[in-house]
């Protein structure tokens, strides 16, 4: 699995061919910590999905498989198994060192990283995990556990069945991943910033005003307007006007009086920038719709990526804190 699993699996990758916890050397640890049941699950974050490294195609045993590399919806049953010891301090497929005592899992398939909710039928827990790894390579199997995931899921004994669903990047932006995600959703939105030169229109403008110049909305008159040039299918970027933003740091791009507007610019900016097509989103707050990129982990976060922004599509985006 690691990343030259292109023929065969080479010894010492944390995440080759495990036999389970009740074959070989692997196992828990014999004093492992107190209290694992008490750690929390892996909190969702949008993370962009890279084409290459850790998602290129690969080959175990002589199967081939090919990682998923779009932002979609993945739901499963089968067998879930986990690992411990044996991988425990290794690098992992995404180059992480696998912590057996953290909220994480492999898969054969899903995008590196990214989320899901693994459910045990049999008593109805349910733990969120990051997958940051690939495996398990043995049929029936869909997922291999980290220790303390298996435990919070009672799955340490032995392979058991489960149920395994992906968490999207609208899942993590309006909150539905949670269980209690329908009243988060239905949360106003945080009041809109006061309007300034580099973030909105004047009142009563047609203009959005976008690395500080006004530039036509999409529909107006004028023959520069931006948006009324050839862009990708609407399908290719989905709207997002109607989900609020979660908390945290976003980079706005540009602010709109048509919804339109907004969503043809999401477009453009997503075919020019592939790796930021994923934090993209259209939020609603009137009298405007705003396109902006995240959420962001930290405002340096955001300042960098707002740099990054800036030299590619020579414009100035705005870093601004959602609470």
């Amino acid at each position: 699995m690691c990343a030259l699993l292109l023929a065969s699996l080479l010894a010492g990758c944390a995440s080759g061919p495990r036999s389970g916890p009740a074959i070989g050397r692997d196992g828990p640890e014999a004093n492992p910590p107190a209290d694992l049941a008490s750690v929390p699950d892996a909190e969702p974050r949008v993370e962009p999905i890279r084409v290459g490294g850790p998602n290129r195609p690969y080959e175990v045993l002589g199967q081939n498989y090919t990682p998923i590399t779009q932002d979609r919806a993945v739901s499963e049953r089968g067998l879930a198994s986990w690992y411990g010891r044996k991988f425990h301090g290794r690098r992992t497929s995404s180059g992480e060192v696998y912590d057996m005592y953290a909220m994480t899992a492999a898969h054969k398939t899903l995008p590196i990283p990214s989320y899901a909710r693994v459910r045990n039928p049999a008593n109805g827990r349910e733990v969120i995990v990051r997958i940051n790894d690939r495996g398990p390579f043995h049929a029936g199997r869909i997922v291999d556990l980290s220790y303390t995931a298996a435990l919070k899921l009672g799955v340490l004994g032995a392979v058991a069945p489960v149920e395994l669903e992906r968490i999207t990047f609208d899942d993590i932006r309006t909150g539905a991943w949670r269980r209690d995600g329908l009243a988060v959703a239905a949360a106003p939105a945080p009041a809109a910033a006061p309007p300034s030169p580099s973030s909105d229109a004047a009142p009563g403008a047609p203009p959005v005003v976008v690395a500080g110049a006004p530039i036509p909305v999409a529909g107006t008159s004028s023959d520069a307007a931006p948006a009324a040039e050839p862009t990708p299918p609407i399908d290719a970027v989905p709207s997002r006007a109607a989900a609020p933003p979660v908390r945290g740091f976003w980079i706005q791009l540009g602010a709109f009086r048509q919804a339109d507007g907004a969503e043809a610019f999401q477009r453009r900016v997503a075919a020019e920038l592939d790796w930021l097509a994923p934090l993209l989103a259209v939020f609603s707050d009137a009298p405007f719709y705003r396109l902006q990129a995240g959420p962001y982990p930290s405002r340096d976060a955001a300042r960098a990526g707002a740099e990054r922004i800036r030299d590619a599509l020579q414009l100035v985006p705005v870093v601004i804190e959602r609470r």
